[in-house]
């Protein structure tokens, strides 16, 4: 079995950190790899009233209603 580099760095900077043999070291990462991560919470848009009603069919007339004319 060949190992990448990187895996192999990580099994020899644990080996040295925890004074494990090789298959300690191997087994220990792939646990590590094994449990699960918490799930990231569902994204939810905050909104804010701004008091106005803009018709959002039209891009120009929204940027002008937020703007003003010179966005047009």
């Amino acid at each position: 079995m060949e190992l990448d580099q990187d895996t192999a760095r990580a099994i020899e900077a644990l080996r040295r950190e925890h004074g494990l043999g090789l298959s300690e070291a191997v087994n220990e990462l792939i646990r590590r790899g094994l449990v699960a991560r918490p799930a990231h919470p569902p994204f939810r848009q905050r909104t804010a009233s701004l008091g106005l009603r803009v018709d959002v069919s039209s891009v120009a007339d929204a940027l002008e209603v937020l703007h003003g004319a010179a966005m047009r």
